[in-house]
């Protein structure tokens, strides 16, 4: 399969011959396997739950910055422990039939058998940033799906109110570690010793 564009609205466009496939009437049709292949032909960030793809929107500088300053810090911190850090794109299944990409993902050992090449069977920890375009896809949607996905922690980062979010799994739904705002420091409840300067982390994303 050669992908030449695939655009948010579910098309699919080839360059050389301006032909125009709609992939939208698919949805619901889309096997697992299908979705892997997908995904591994473009650049596009694409998630799937139970035949459906949903086409993420392109990253935005700001949201890179922020996500390079994370990426770094936990890289750091996550070295010292053997364990390992990634971000998007990288595959997470939440079980046999849905995946999400999330912006970071971290393993506490990278011994773990979880750690696929592929795509990841699990996470200790998840990152989001919220999307401006749909907030509600990372504070309310992925956190039922990393909450089904027993990940015992997720951060949700986000720029519109410079605040971050830290979940921890307590029984089937997460419960708020903390919620931290600029003078704040965030912490992790799984990582001892890993804080995040908030003021410093949104002020790499101006």
């Amino acid at each position: 399969m050669v992908i030449d564009t695939l655009t948010a609205d579910l098309s699919l466009v080839r360059e050389r011959d301006g032909l125009r496939l709609d992939l939208d009437v698919l949805q619901g049709l889309w096997t697992a396997a299908q979705y892997l292949k997908l995904t591994a032909a473009t650049n596009r960030l694409i998630e799937f739950t139970d035949g459906d793809i949903e086409v993420l929107p392109m990253p935005t500088r700001s949201h890179q910055r922020i996500s390079q300053f994370l990426f770094v810090l936990f890289l750091t911190f996550v070295q010292k422990i053997g364990g390992e850090v990634h971000y998007s794109p990288l595959r997470l299944q939440v079980r046999p039939g849905k995946f999400r990409e999330p912006d970071l993902l971290l393993l506490r050992d990278r011994r773990d058998s979880r750690n696929q090449d592929a795509f990841w069977l699990g996470a200790d920890l998840v990152l989001e940033i919220v999307s401006p375009d749909n907030p509600e896809r990372d504070t309310v949607t992925k956190r039922a799906d990393y909450a089904e996905a027993r990940i015992p922690e997720y951060w949700i980062v986000d720029p519109l109110d410079e605040t971050i979010t830290v979940l921890t799994l307590v029984g089937e739904d997460y419960v708020e570690h903390g919620l931290f705002a600029r003078g704040a420091t965030a912490s992790s409840a799984l990582l001892t010793d890993l804080n995040v300067d908030v003021a410093a982390l949104f002020d790499v994303g101006e």
